[in-house]
Formats: C-alpha cells, structure tokens, sequence
C-alpha cells in the first residue's frame, strides 16, 4: 500500500503542474506576434501567394502569362508552402536542470518546459507538427497535442544528468534541445551527428543558472549534485573560479563549434534573462532551419 499511496502521490504532484505549465507557456506564446501569414512561404500547395519577376531557373511552365502581359517582365506565380513540417523536441528533465540559485528565479527545467511548450504552441498554430525524440510522442497538430507534450514534460527523471535522446528523428525534420550541456558532451556530439546525417537541422538551447556563469562561491563550501550523486567539498572555493570558468567557456565553445559543424544553432540562455527574447530566437531559428 505504501508504493500504491507514493505512486498516486507523485501523480497528482505532476498533474498539478499542468495547468501552471501550459498557462505559462500560453501567455509566453501569446507575447510573439506572429501576423495573419507568420510562416507563410513560397513552397509547394495550390494558394495562391504572391507574383514576382522570372529568375535563372525558373521554368517556362511556371510564367504567369496574363500577368506578363500587362507589364514588360514576364512573372512567376508562387503558390503558398503547404506541406507541414515535422518538429521534434528534446528537454533535459535530469535533477540538474532543477536548480536555482535564488528564490526570485525559475528552475532551468521550468524555464526550459516553458519554452518547449510555448515554442510548441506557436509551431503547432502555423501549421506544423510537433513532437518528442523518441517514440512516445510522434510529431503531430492540434490542441490535444500540446495538452500531450504538456503532461510529458512535466515528469522529473531521477539522474543527475541526462543523454539526448536520438532516436525517431524523421529525416529532413528540425529539432530543438533544450537542456544545461552540463553532462558528458559526447552523447550530444553523437545526437547531433546523428541528426544531421538524416538531414535534420534545428537548434541547441543552453540554459543556465546566473550563478554557474558567475561562480560566487569562496571559502569552504561543500558542492552537491541536485541528485545527491556527486558531492565535493573544498575550503577555497575562490580558488576553483578561474578554472570552472575556463571550463564552462571551453563547453560553450564546443556546444557552438559543433552546431556550426551540423547546420544547426546555438543559444546560451540563463534563467535571469527574458523568457520572450529566447522564444523569439527560438523562433526565428525554426524558420532558418527550414527546410
């Protein structure tokens, strides 16, 4: 009965941050004007679009003739993209992503499920699909998936730190991880290479705490994992500054050099900074990334 009562307790613990979880990431999501044609683009579909003059390549099958003859250029008709594209999210749910330096501040894990979802949110409303590494969420649309990618989110895992997961990447899709890249750095090489040899593109989203940018410890000071797996206590944490700081600035490093690598992108966002600007940039990245 013990198992039975801590297992319906943890339940109802991650169901009550549903409702607090989608409502932030709606009013985030409600912050980025899209417009009434946000992702509209030339593509393949049958809508009508937009004219523009004849380039280099363009064939003579695609000439608007009756609009060419109002005028001295001859003018292609473009017809709306229509075909709906696969997104697929990562989101570090290890205990390191739990911590917060202040009161005043969100957890990385909240800051990160928000942005998740609100990216989702905005993604799934223009028309695309959306889902999670792995296959217990395939990419798909509409209200009832975002309700879907809300519960999955918000489930901790246990371990300290956490591996991307790689697995049912659909090719020629996008990606977004959101995590802290605090762990080992070689599984992420191995997502990403992975990734980019089926032709997905997409975007790494670092989010940190200000604190492990700043590193304000000094004298004794015992550090512990938020998992309880890794304690190490030291009596001149000033000491341990220059070096920490050289080794975050070298993992960045690496994080970007191997974006740049696989055509993807990164972002280095702490939990201080403005929700909206990361969505925005998040945004913007899906749009670089498409196709």
């Amino acid at each position: 009965m013990t198992n039975v009562a801590a297992l319906r307790q943890r339940s109802e613990e991650e169901a009550a941050k549903l409702p607090a979880l989608l409502a932030r990431a709606e009013h985030l999501a409600g912050t980025v004007l899209l417009g009434e044609h946000g992702r509209r683009r030339s593509g393949l579909g049958d809508d009508f679009w937009q004219y523009r003059p004849m380039q280099q390549g363009d064939a003579l099958r695609d000439i608007d003739w009756r609009r060419s003859a109002r005028s001295d250029t001859q003018f292609v008709r473009e017809r709306e993209w229509q075909i709906a594209q696969s997104v697929i999210l990562w989101v570090d749910q290890a205990a390191s992503m739990r911590f917060a330096s202040d009161a005043n501040l969100p957890t990385k894990a909240d800051r990160a499920r928000t942005l998740a979802l609100a990216s989702a949110i905005l993604l799934i409303r223009g028309g695309e699909r959306v889902g999670l590494t792995g296959f217990d969420l395939p990419p798909r649309r509409g209200q009832a998936q975002i309700t879907r990618l809300a519960h999955m989110l918000s489930v901790d895992h246990g371990d300290d730190y956490s591996e991307p997961e790689a697995r049912g990447m659909i090719p020629q899709s996008r990606a977004i991880f959101f995590s802290d890249f605090l762990g080992d750095p070689e599984p992420v090489e191995a997502a990403l290479t992975k990734a980019a040899d089926r032709g997905v593109r997409g975007a790494l989203v670092q989010i940190l705490d200000p604190s492990e940018e700043s590193f304000p410890f000094d004298g004794r000071t015992i550090f512990q994992s938020v998992g309880g797996g890794i304690v190490h206590e030291t009596l001149k944490a000033g000491d341990l500054r220059t070096r920490y700081l050289d080794r975050l600035a070298e993992r960045k490093d690496r994080l970007d050099r191997l974006s740049r690598l696989t055509g993807w992108q990164y972002l280095c966002h702490h939990t201080s900074e403005s929700a909206q600007s990361a969505l925005l940039w998040i945004y913007r990245a899906m749009d670089g990334a498409h196709g």
